[in-house]
């Protein structure tokens, strides 16, 4: 397994599956969310569950969760399926205050 930095697009990554270390499938790459102050992404949007984008449920992770896990052409992040069951998301017409330090926490900390 080859894992490495990256400088990437973020098109690049849109729509790239998100699986655990144990391989578990978590979801897909939604969205980015950049601070216009410093010009960094602050978050990245995972998009988990549902069947074709309905019902899914959406999370913001810091980027500095994931890493990229090239030979299977995926982005790797450290929790448990279980646990995204179970943590609070959000849906796309309800997005949170992404100024909230504290959005990843409950899943990537």
């Amino acid at each position: 397994m080859t894992i490495g930095p990256y400088v990437l697009s973020a098109a690049t990554l849109s729509g790239d599956k998100v699986r655990n270390p144990e391989g578990e499938e978590l979801g897909r790459l939604e969205d980015f969310v950049l601070d216009l102050g410093t010009g960094r992404i602050v978050y990245a949007v995972l998009s988990f569950g549902g069947i074709l984008g309905l019902g899914n449920k959406l999370f913001a992770i810091p980027p500095s969760a994931l890493t990229r896990n090239e030979d299977e052409d995926c982005l790797v992040l450290d929790v448990d399926r279980r646990q995204l069951e179970q943590a609070p998301g959000f849906d796309k017409e309800n997005w949170p205050d992404f100024a909230d330090s504290r959005l990843g926490s409950e899943i990537a900390s």
